[in-house]
């Protein structure tokens, strides 16, 4: 193992008994946003240490085998001793360089889902309502939660717009590189000659916010309008000035919640999608910054870059950042995402591996 990659583990272990030391203090529950702090910074290094104790017991077995080597009653039992030790280790080294890669802390939060309608009219926001339902039944395999917090829909019962929360474990991190442009090329509804036509839509997948934490909005900054709902809704929904616009005035942010009937509900949806969105500029800002330095293969951050084709007359789907090509376009748009969703994993490990070799 390089001395770069010991040192960076022996510096974890010397830090996991620091912190050890830091919760087990008698005060150390007075300040609870350190204390938050320090007991999710534990379980992140926890797995690492005890690896890292477990590869450290494996090479004072070599050690102790390669002493035995001198004996010739022993030598048998010392090479065969040695062997086990060498194929642990290698597995154990294995192991902790992926344990080191560098891991995203919004992996483990719920997100916010948009998609809106791009080029292409009326057949544009047909994909889109066909985007969020093969999202929704991937949602449904993975037994997470999807909440509709605003849409606007076109004639033709598709979107132009739709905004969901996804409430679940793991969510960001299964969806977190589905953001960017997304392409259809099919015979839409609407034509009458049989021509293929091709459409857009743009997806952005946002972590939530934690509102303790990463996002501090001043009110005074925002503008709060009320108005009526518009659309379906039953008589209530139009008699009532429920509906909630608010505008970032920094940043010019604008969003929209009329879903619910409650002016309440719809003011606080609407702030985390506001809050979602002033992080995700902010994260989206800072890796432009990292490609620009570095070329990054997954999630550029970059919702104008198109990431992936759907070929519906081939049947094909296409994932332009990594080369890859499915033909399962029906299963994958009924959800089933998990090949997608891991290949693209597994580059973006790839990719991190190689920047921790280097």
């Amino acid at each position: 193992m390089k001395k770069s990659i010991l040192e960076k583990l022996e510096r974890l272990s010397e830090r996991l008994a620091e912190i050890d030391g830091l919760l087990g203090g008698e005060h150390a529950a007075r300040d609870m946003d350190s204390y938050r702090k320090l007991t999710r910074e534990r379980a992140d290094i926890t797995p690492v240490v005890e690896l890292f104790h477990a590869y450290r017991g494996v090479s004072a077995d070599y050690s102790s085998a390669a002493e035995m080597l001198a004996d010739p009653e022993m030598k048998e039992l010392a090479v065969a001793e040695q062997q086990s030790a060498a194929a642990e280790m290698a597995r154990l080294e294995v192991e902790l360089q992926r344990a080191l890669l560098p891991t995203d802390p919004n992996d483990d939060r719920n997100l916010f889902l948009e998609i809106r309608a791009g080029t292409g009219g009326d057949e544009s926001a047909l994909f889109a309502a066909d985007l969020f339902r093969m999202y929704s039944r991937y949602a449904e395999r993975q037994r997470w939660k999807v909440e509709v917090v605003s849409r606007s829909e076109s004639d033709l019962g598709g979107f132009r717009e739709i905004i969901a929360r996804i409430d679940g474990k793991g969510a960001y991190s299964k969806l977190k590189f589905e953001s960017g442009g997304h392409r259809v090329q099919r015979v839409p509804v609407t034509e009458t000659q049989g021509r293929i036509h091709t459409s857009a839509c743009t997806v952005a997948v946002m972590p939530e916010a934690d509102e303790l934490v990463d996002i501090d909005i001043n009110p005074a900054d925002l503008r709060i309008d009320t108005f009526r709902a518009s659309g379906a809704g039953g008589q209530h929904i139009n008699k009532t000035d429920s509906a909630v616009r608010i505008t970032h005035i920094p940043t010019g942010i604008v969003v929209e919640c009329q879903d619910d009937r409650s002016q309440h509900r719809n003011k606080a949806q609407a702030l985390s999608v506001l809050a979602a969105r002033i992080n995700d500029a902010k994260q989206r800002e800072q890796q432009q910054k990292i490609a620009s330095e570095r070329k990054s293969l997954i999630g550029s951050g970059d919702r104008s870059e198109r990431i992936r084709t759907y070929n519906f007359p081939q049947g094909r789907i296409s994932d332009h950042r990594i080369n890859l090509t499915l033909y399962k376009i029906d299963a994958i748009m009924d959800g089933d995402l998990d090949e997608l969703v891991g290949a693209l994993t597994a580059e973006h490990q790839a990719e991190l591996l190689e920047a921790l070799a280097e």
